[in-house]
């Protein structure tokens, strides 16, 4: 049996102060939180003895100081790519859904709208539709660009993993709804005609206790 023409590891960024608070923090330019760059370290040693060959992250600070930790303990140089990025939020960028939500009757109906339609964007940001047309439009670039069976990291945030979670399971983006990512975490695509998804949000590395979801 031929190996897929990509194995991705899809690393979510460790956590910066906004995420705690769950807010969306969107394109703003956060640096990892101290407990981010604890967990960077981790999923950098977790992945460091995998045979991985190469290593691209989205330029927002918290992708690339996660992004950079992991190719260090590789030896690789970190490549960047905006297709990484996470969906822009616009106006809603820095709230948390509480506070949109009390904007008023109007910001209210327009979140919902968003929630339930992954085609609509927030005001003046991005739609998860968009999102996921730009990070297939990468993945297809590195399946022309690598040799079969390479290995390689993706450091990107919750948007753009989920999307092409979704695209790689055939399903509708509004799945994306129903899948939780928690900072630092690892999900595997064997990207292929057939893509299959051998892991998603893994945070062993982390330890299972200091999960979020296992606090609430």
């Amino acid at each position: 049996m031929s190996p897929p023409q990509l194995r991705l590891f899809l690393v979510r960024h460790g956590e910066t102060a906004a995420n705690r608070e769950l807010r969306y923090v969107g394109t703003r330019d956060e640096p990892l939180a101290e407990t981010g760059a604890v967990q960077a370290e981790r999923v950098a040693a977790a992945l460091c003895g995998l045979p991985l060959a190469a290593v691209y992250a989205s330029p927002l600070r918290r992708t690339a100081e996660t992004g950079q930790r992991i190719a260090t303990a590789l030896g690789l140089p970190l490549a960047a790519s905006d297709l990484l990025r996470e969906q822009s939020f616009g106006a809603w960028e820095g709230m948390t859904r509480a506070e949109v939500a009390a904007l008023g009757d109007a910001q209210g109906l327009e979140l919902r709208r968003w929630e339930s339609d992954p085609a609509v964007a927030p005001p003046g940001g991005e739609s998860l539709v968009a999102v996921q047309e730009r990070v297939l439009a990468l993945v297809r670039e590195l399946a022309e660009r690598e040799e079969r069976g390479r290995w390689v990291a993706l450091v990107s945030h919750v948007g753009p993993i989920k999307a092409l979670v979704c695209a790689a399971l055939g399903v509708p983006l509004g799945a994306a709804r129903r899948m939780f990512l928690d900072p630092g975490t690892v999900s595997v695509v064997d990207w292929d005609d057939a893509p299959v998804v051998r892991l998603f949000n893994a945070h062993g590395h982390l330890g299972w206790q200091d999960a979020r979801w296992m606090k609430r």
